[in-house]
């Protein structure tokens, strides 16, 4: 533990602002004072419980929308039955203008909330079994697991339960509200399927098996843009698990840092001291020596959206309900409790890519005629079953693109342009760069940001590919970085029609990554989206792209020589060194009206476009996409 508190010791010279503001109070005065706030108004809630210390009880003051306040409700795993459904989607219906967003944590919000209220909406959530402790700042998280968890076929260990014992190790404990010195997200699963994000969380408990053992593989430091790693810690039963969670948390609010909160997370630490010595630390604070790690078993790609039901282990089954960016209301929710008493066995389960599950169904095709179906599609299209979306601007002060319809209208767009009748895409959205949309595992993500069209600003997204939920999980990496919002669904066309092209008949989009797209650069994947949709604008039809039976990776300057040449000889009608003249040469000379009779849509960026691919010397062909992609400009 020596190294843990010589790494404490540096970064303890200065605390935060948030550190400084924890000391004011204990943050339970600020709850139990809720009733005199709500009874006396906004006004009588003093700045620093509307900016911190509600927020360990699931209460964010949000000043920009009608009613100010939202609720982040705590619901282990993603567990709920229809008496706690029914009685969240009620308190959303009479008192949030009967919304709801599902999260990628498996839990639900309420939004629009009157400060007037908070404390009636708490109370019948309570009578339920539901409410918001420690859901917010500085303290541990709802945990997560799989949602369909014992009843699932390929579930080895049931965990729910364990994720129960693990919670009560700190929920409505006065000595853990509060005293992290960051968030910590926890997550548990004994299932073959990563249905629950298993490798991105601060700590996480993966199925695992070691000589002849079923257990636990403990994975330490995920976060935003960072892919948990082995802790090389193998537990053997529910009782390790709990006694190594609550080393690692504690050894957290002891040794973790406190000065700059953008560098508080536990990665922090272990990046500072290292795995090993973390994970000795755990041993001896636990009083217990973990065998080392087994064979981690969780690395399967989830499908059950794409069939729109999964068989659980009594031959009932889970029936899929599509919630997109998980935009929900009270009223649905209220339905979805009515159907899960009516075909099902009353337990209702949220996933972590903002839908649900209605469980124990026998009859499906009855269920699927109910008019909830109508609006929350059971099979919708490859672009909505695995849709994801942070709340965005309208909702979060973080927020630098609207984000939920962004995601839903990209959505609708591909479905109309590139149908798919087959086939699996994660799109996964964050309005910003904290990245509460786990843009960075999706196959596509979009990652919000400010960018210029002609000088101005406007909302842009980064667009990365490459992201994974099997194995260990993968981070994905940029391809285009700021582009303009309006223009980014053309790009991801140009994708899914090389996709709809070259895929296997049921290929997944993350399997067709790996065995297509990652031959290239990212360099040539941006100048194809881009090039492809400018074509599409200008209604030019060349046959280019991505070559699936080659190793073409290696050869991208020679794929792009030969694009040059079929373009020039489609615009112009000649072959480009049989008979040439250069369309930058003809520019140059005002002669663009001469060109124009051959080329009505030319424009000075294809023809410059042109010029550089057939210009350039062999060695140098290579580098051109990063130097002609620039050029291609959409129509405004």
């Amino acid at each position: 533990m020596e190294a843990l508190q010589k790494a404490y010791e540096a970064r303890s010279k200065k605390i935060n602002k948030i550190e400084k503001i924890k000391e004011l109070k204990d943050p339970q005065e600020a709850y139990d004072t809720l009733k005199y706030y709500a009874q006396n108004g906004y006004s009588s809630i003093p700045d620093e419980d509307k900016s911190y210390f509600l927020k360990c009880f699931g209460i964010y003051d949000r000043p920009a929308t009608p009613e100010r306040f939202m609720l982040k409700l705590r619901i282990p795993g993603g567990h709920l039955n229809s008496a706690q459904a029914r009685v969240i989607g009620e308190c959303a219906r009479d008192f949030g203008q009967d919304y709801i967003d599902l999260t990628t944590r498996q839990q639900t919000e309420l939004r629009y909330l009157k400060i007037e209220d908070l404390p009636t909406i708490m109370d019948r959530l309570a009578v339920v079994g539901i409410d918001a402790y420690q859901t917010g700042v500085d303290n541990i998280r709802s945990i997560m697991c799989d949602p369909l968890d014992a009843m699932g076929f390929d579930n080895v260990i049931p965990s729910h339960k364990t994720l129960l014992k693990l919670q009560e190790l700190f929920l409505y404990s006065p000595e853990w509200i509060s005293t992290l010195p960051r968030k910590f997200n926890a997550a548990i699963t004994g299932s073959l399927s990563n249905r629950c994000n298993i490798y991105c969380h601060d700590a996480s408990f993966v199925l695992a098996q070691k000589d002849g053992v079923y257990g636990y593989n403990m994975y330490l430091g995920g976060k935003v843009g960072k892919v948990a790693k082995s802790a090389d810690i193998f537990l053997k039963n529910e009782e390790e698990v709990i006694k190594a969670f609550a080393s690692i948390v504690d050894i957290f609010k002891r040794f973790g840092f406190r000065d700059n909160r953008n560098k508080n997370r536990l990665y922090f630490l272990i990046e500072a001291v290292g795995m090993s010595e973390i994970a000795s630390a755990i041993r001896e604070n636990a009083g217990v020596d973990f065998a080392t790690a087994g064979e981690s078993m969780t690395q399967m790609e989830f499908n059950d959206p794409d069939h729109g039901k999964v068989q659980l282990r009594d031959g009932s089954f889970g029936v899929h309900v599509v919630v997109p960016s998980g935009v929900f209301s009270g009223t649905a929710l209220i339905e979805v409790a009515d159907l899960s008493s009516k075909y099902g066995n009353k337990e209702i389960r949220l996933d972590m890519e903002q839908s649900l599950y209605i469980l124990g169904v026998n009859d499906v095709d009855t269920l699927l005629q109910e008019q909830l179906f109508e609006k929350y599609k059971n099979i919708d299209t490859p672009y909505f079953n695995h849709l994801i979306a942070c709340a965005g601007t309208e909702h979060c002060p973080f927020g630098v693109i609207e984000n939920k319809n962004d995601a839903i209208n990209m959505s609708k767009y591909l479905s109309e342009k590139v149908p798919l009748v087959h086939g699996r895409v994660r799109m996964y959205w964050s309005a910003c760069v904290k990245g509460c949309g786990i843009h960075g595992l999706g196959d596509i993500g979009f990652e919000g940001c400010k960018t210029k069209v002609n000088g101005e600003n406007e909302p842009g997204v980064h667009i990365s590919l490459g992201g994974k939920l099997n194995s260990e999980g993968v981070e994905g990496h940029a391809v285009i970085k700021s582009a303009p919002l309006r223009y980014a669904r053309y790009y991801v066309e140009t994708l899914m029609l090389e996709y709809q092209k070259l895929k296997h008949e049921t290929e997944s989009f993350e399997r067709f990554y790996d065995r297509v797209l990652s031959q290239y650069s990212s360099a040539k994947i941006a100048f194809v989206m881009k090039l492809g949709a400018y074509l599409r604008s200008k209604n030019i039809e060349v046959e280019f792209g991505f070559n699936a039976n080659s190793n073409c990776g290696k050869n991208e300057e020679f794929e792009l020589f030969e694009l040059g040449r079929k373009l020039y000889y489609h615009l112009a009608k000649k072959e480009p060194y049989s008979a040439y003249e250069r369309f930058t040469n003809i520019l140059k000379n005002e002669k663009l009206e001469d060109i124009r009779v051959l080329v009505p849509d030319i424009d000075e960026n294809i023809a410059l476009m042109l010029e550089r691919i057939l210009d350039s010397k062999a060695e140098r062909r290579a580098v051109v996409f990063s130097e002609i992609t620039p050029l291609i400009s959409l129509p405004q």
